[in-house]
């Protein structure tokens, strides 16, 4: 490990990239910690000291800003919006032939995606920033706060438009940000922003943990969250890395006097094909009816049964549902992101065959067979991930940032981020022994 450390220092493109992007994850940290124009920032830090979770009806998106939603700075919303946008962007794709058309023309037609992708970014974090400053307007943000309502003084329309403006701008420019990581740092610059917002919560959930611990004075709390954390890491890590190799044989083919093919590979089908997609859409779902209810000033029964029953992240009825949600976003996401059809045509295109199984119609039914069979698992584990350390963690009191969810997305992303850097550190060894 210190060897490796030492040679990204030793090696000048990789210094350079590092550096860099620890430059732009400063400005990124520094940017959540600047309040917009027209909010009151003493009624806002006592709010916040005065909470005691971060949890229910906006915990996604103070997860996903750091902590910045909560203090309603110029980053707010962080990099939901675009996370938001891309993955509507990607289920158009499949309904609407001409996307399809542009993302099979390579380069330039995922060119025009992107835009696409940043025009509707940018379209939520209007609509969503209007939605945080109303929230704190009503008083919604802090419901025990008794500062709540003077969190933004001024009610003029001037002071609404350049407050959802402000959000708005820096939503844009989070976006900016993630993308100069991807083209100059090092890693998925989106991913690397949401590693940073949720790795920033964790010392202040663990010291919330030791405080407000309910077994043996907080100490012994904080050990068995210690230790959950680290049993979930494990079997984030143990099922990440799990796939099943198809194995694809090629024939061999003359061509003049020359010989092609006659090469074996493989197709990797992962356990948790979706990723973290499926518990962003579950949360996502849950977090609408909650925000209606929220917003409708009648006491109507619904309301009330709404926001007695969606609004608590350790509620039964919740969790049953958000388990279930997350279960058929799986599915309902792998089947939209791999084609068995359009893999096995490609396969016979290339004169391939999956050993004892015939190319054309057979292959995509065993594929389509395999990748059912794999999305249970890995459906389940999602599930699981997502709900166990959040009700274990509520059991010991104060870990309410500590989610299956936070945990799930911190190791994928720092397991792909170190992909990335051995493959680097590789390409320059490579390089400097031809030379």
């Amino acid at each position: 490990m210190l060897s490796a450390f030492v040679q990204v220092f030793r090696t000048p493109d990789l210094r350079k990239k590092l550096f860099f992007t620890l430059g732009i994850i400063v400005l990124y940290r520094l940017g959540s910690h600047v309040p917009i124009p027209g909010v009151s920032y003493e009624n806002v830090q006592t709010c916040v000291d005065a909470a005691s979770d971060s949890g229910g009806l906006l915990g996604l998106v103070n997860l996903f800003s750091g902590g910045a939603l909560l203090q309603i700075t110029v980053f707010a919303l962080g990099i939901l919006p675009y996370i938001t946008a891309s993955i509507i962007l990607q289920l158009l794709t499949v309904v609407i032939p001409r996307l399809e058309a542009l993302k099979k023309e390579g380069p330039t037609g995922q060119g025009k995606i992107t835009q696409y992708t940043r025009y509707l970014t940018v379209a939520l974090a209007v609509l969503q920033g209007t939605g945080l400053v109303a929230t704190a307007r009503s008083g919604a943000l802090f419901p025990n706060c008794q500062s709540a309502a003077g969190i933004v003084p001024d009610d003029s329309i001037f002071t609404t438009v350049v407050m959802v403006l402000t959000i708005a701008a820096g939503t844009a420019c989070v976006m900016w940000l993630g993308e100069l990581i991807t083209e100059r740092g090092i890693g998925n610059g989106m991913s690397m922003l949401i590693f940073i917002s949720i790795a920033s919560t964790f010392p202040g959930a663990l010291w919330a943990v030791k405080h407000e611990g309910k077994i043996a004075d907080g100490w012994l709390s904080f050990g068995c969250v210690v230790l959950v954390g680290f049993a979930m890491v494990a079997l984030v890590v143990f099922v990440e890395q799990a796939q099943r190799r198809i194995p694809v044989q090629y024939a061999k083919r003359m061509i003049g006097r020359k010989s092609y093919g006659g090469t074996a590979t493989y197709i990797p089908l992962k356990v948790n094909q979706a990723g973290v997609v499926p518990v962003i859409f579950a949360s996502s779902l849950l977090y609408l009816p909650a925000l209606i209810a929220q917003f409708s000033h009648s006491n109507a029964g619904w309301a009330t049964w709404i926001t007695r029953n969606f609004v608590r992240g350790d509620h039964p009825f919740y969790v049953a549902t958000y388990f279930l949600l997350i279960v058929f976003f799986a599915f309902f996401y792998v089947s939209i992101t791999f084609n068995p059809e359009e893999v096995a045509g490609n396969i016979k295109q290339a004169g391939g065959f999956i050993p004892g199984i015939r190319a054309g119609r057979p292959t995509a039914e065993y594929l389509g067979y395999v990748l059912n069979r794999l999305t249970w698992p890995g459906s389940l584990y999602l599930g699981l991930i997502a709900l166990v350390p959040t009700v274990a963690f509520a059991s010991f009191g104060g870990a309410n940032q500590l989610t299956g969810t936070s945990i799930l997305i911190i190791v994928s992303v720092g397991m792909e981020t170190v992909k990335q850097i051995n493959s680097q550190i590789e390409q320059q060894s490579y390089e400097g022994f031809l030379r």
